[in-house]
C-alpha cells in the first residue's frame, strides 16, 4: 500500500525548499513516522555517496539524515552535475549515465519519467510518509512541457503542494499570484496553500497581504517561517556562496581560513563545520593577497579540474599558491584541489574537459590521469604522515567522488591509507604531502572532530593563540531539532496534518 505524500515547491530557486523539507522530515520523525525525502531531479555539484556507493544530491542525504533513515538512490533518482554552460553529467540511480547537452537530455526525459515513478513508488511502499521537493519554479513556461520534477511529480502522485516564497527577496505576494496564474487548472488544484519563508519582523504587518492571497487565489496561508540564523546545515549548491564572506577577518584573534572560490567548485559543504567554530573565520576568496595572508589555504574539489587549473593560471592565482608553498605555509588540497597541486593533469580521452594535458602547480609530488570509471565510495582512512597537529595512525571517515587516478613520483609517501570502501575491507593509498602541503582525494574529513580540531589548535599555536572553540560546536542533530521546532511553531501543522490524513481516506 502506498503511503501519503506531501510536496514542497517554490516560486523560485533558493527560496528554502530544501531546508523546509529537512525540517519536516525531522518533525515527522519525532512523531514516530518513518519518513523519506524525494527529489526527482537535482542539479547540484554538492553530492553525497550512499553506503552502497551511489551518488545523490547532498540535500537529499541531509534530509534522510534528519529523518533518521539511510539515504538511497531512489530518494534522488536523477542528479545533474553541470560541466559548463551547455553540458551536464547525468547520474541515474546513483551511477554516471553520460555527459550531454540540455537538448539531448530533454530527449531522454520520457525514459526518465518511468525511473522517477518507480523510485517514488518504492519509497511509498516502505515508509509512512514521503516528503517531495520540487526544483526552481513550477511556472517556468519554457520548461513546463518537459517537466519531470515539479507538477509532473505532483500529478503522478496526486501530491498536495505547499508553495513556498522567500519574502527576504521582496515581491513574495506577486510571486505567489503570478505562479498560480501560470499554472494549469489541474495543477492549481494541487496547491494546498502558501508558506512565506525567511521573514524578519512583526508578522501582524503581513495580515493584509495574507488576506489578499486567500481572496485572490482561494488558498490559505499555511505559515510564516522566520529567518533562522546561523543554521549549520549543508547548502544544496554554489548559489549559496554569494552569501558567504569573500574576505579575511581583520581580527588578530581569529584563525583565518581561505578557500579558493573555483569557478566549478564542488562539495564545498564539507567545510561548513569550520564556519561554525568560535574563533574561526572562513572566506571564499579569489584574490592573491588573501591566499598569501590566510592561516590555512584550502583548494576545494572541482567538477572540472583542468579547466579550473587553467583559470588559476589566467588569474595569476597560481603564482600566489606557489609562493605560499615556497614559504611553507599550510595548504590542504581536497580531491580536485589535490590534483591541482600536483605536477600534471592528463585527460587524453576528454572525459572531464577538452584540455588533454595541463601542467599542475608543481607543489606536490604526484600527477593525475583522468579515467572513465568514476569512483564513488564511503571510506575509512588512516593517517600515514603526522602533520598539522595530526598524529600518524589516526582513523577517519570520509567519501570519494572522483575520476582521476593519482600517480606519486619518486617513492613519495601517501598521506592516507584507505582500509575500507563501502563497508568492505581494502588496502590502497591516497594523496601525498610535502613540507606544509597536504593533498587528498578524500572528502568530508573536516566533519570529523578529531581531524578538524587538532588542525585548528595547530593553526592557533602558529599565530600565538590558544584555540578554545571546541565547546561551541553544534551537532547536526541539534540543528535538525531547532529547525523542526521552528516549523512546528510557525506552520499551521493542524492544517498540514489534515492534508496528509485526507490521503489515507481517499
Amino acid at each position: 500500500m502506498k503511503c501519503p505524500v506531501l510536496m514542497v515547491q517554490g516560486t523560485a530557486s533558493s527560496v528554502g525548499k530544501s531546508l523546509l523539507v529537512t525540517g519536516l522530515c525531522r518533525l515527522f520523525k519525532q512523531r514516530g513516522l518513518r519518513v523519506a525525502p524525494f527529489k526527482a531531479q537535482n542539479m547540484a555539484l554538492n553530492s553525497y555517496v550512499t553506503p552502497d556507493g551511489a551518488e545523490i544530491g547532498r540535500a537529499q542525504a541531509v534530509q534522510a539524515d534528519a529523518a533518521g533513515v539511510t539515504p538511497t538512490a531512489t530518494m534522488n533518482p536523477i542528479l545533474l552535475k553541470p560541466e559548463g554552460d551547455r553540458w551536464s553529467q547525468v547520474v541515474i540511480l546513483g551511477k554516471v549515465h553520460q555527459s550531454m547537452t540540455a537538448l539531448d537530455y530533454h530527449r531522454l526525459k520520457p525514459e526518465l519519467r518511468q525511473t522517477i515513478g518507480q523510485s517514488l513508488d518504492q519509497l511509498r511502499e516502505t515508509h509512512d510518509l514521503v516528503i517531495i521537493e520540487g526544483a526552481g519554479s513550477p511556472a517556468e513556461i519554457n520548461l513546463k512541457a518537459n517537466d519531470i520534477v515539479n507538477m509532473f511529480v505532483a500529478k503522478q502522485a496526486q501530491a498536495p503542494v505547499l508553495l513556498v516564497g522567500d519574502i527576504d527577496r521582496g515581491g513574495v505576494f506577486a510571486s505567489f499570484v503570478g505562479t498560480m496564474e501560470l499554472l494549469d487548472a489541474d495543477e492549481r488544484n494541487l496547491v494546498a496553500g502558501f508558506v512565506i519563508n525567511k521573514f524578519r519582523g512583526d508578522k501582524s504587518l503581513l495580515d493584509p497581504g495574507l488576506d489578499f492571497l486567500d481572496d485572490r487565489t482561494g488558498r490559505p496561508s499555511l505559515g510564516v517561517v522566520p529567518y533562522v540564523k546561523n543554521l549549520r546545515l549543508a547548502e544544496e549548491d554554489s548559489i549559496a556562496l554569494s552569501e558567504r564572506p569573500n574576505f579575511l577577518s581583520d581580527s588578530p584573534r581569529k584563525i583565518d581560513i581561505a578557500i579558493i572560490r573555483l569557478p566549478r567548485i564542488s562539495n564545498y559543504d564539507e567545510f561548513d563545520a569550520l564556519e561554525h567554530e568560535l574563533g574561526v573565520h572562513v572566506a571564499y576568496v579569489s584574490d592573491g593577497q588573501s591566499i598569501l595572508d590566510a592561516d590555512l589555504l584550502i583548494i576545494p574539489g572541482s567538477k572540472s579540474t583542468s579547466t579550473d587549473l587553467a583559470w588559476l593560471y589566467e588569474t595569476e592565482l597560481a603564482a600566489a599558491i606557489q609562493e605560499r608553498a615556497r614559504q611553507q605555509r599550510p595548504i590542504i588540497g581536497i580531491c580536485g584541489g589535490c590534483q591541482i597541486l600536483g605536477q600534471r593533469v592528463s585527460d587524453p580521452n576528454g572525459i572531464e574537459s577538452s584540455i588533454a594535458e595541463i601542467q599542475g602547480l608543481g607543489v606536490l609530488p604526484h600527477e593525475t590521469v583522468m579515467e572513465r570509471h568514476k569512483l564513488t565510495t564511503q571510506a575509512r582512512v588512516k593517517l600515514e604522515q603526522s602533520m598539522f597537529g595530526l598524529d600518524t595512525g589516526q582513523s577517519y571517515r570520509g567519501y570519494e567522488i572522483h575520476l582521476g587516478k593519482l600517480i606519486r613520483h619518486n617513492q613519495a609517501g601517501p598521506i592516507f591509507s584507505i582500509h575500507e570502501r563501502n563497508q568492505e575491507d581494502c588496502l590502497v593509498t591516497d594523496g601525498s604531502y610535502q613540507d606544509s602541503v597536504m593533498g587528498t582525494l578524500i572528502h568530508g574529513l573536516f566533519d570529523e572532530d578529531h581531524f578538524r580540531r587538532p588542525i585548528l589548535a595547530y593553526l592557533a599555536a602558529l599565530k600565538g593563540l590558544t584555540w578554545a572553540g571546541a565547546e561551541a560546536l553544534v551537532s547536526r542533530d541539534m540543528e535538525y531539532d531547532r529547525l523542526a521546532k521552528t516549523l512546528e511553531e510557525h506552520l499551521d501543522m493542524h492544517a498540514i496534518d489534515a492534508i496528509i490524513e485526507k490521503q489515507r481516506t481517499t
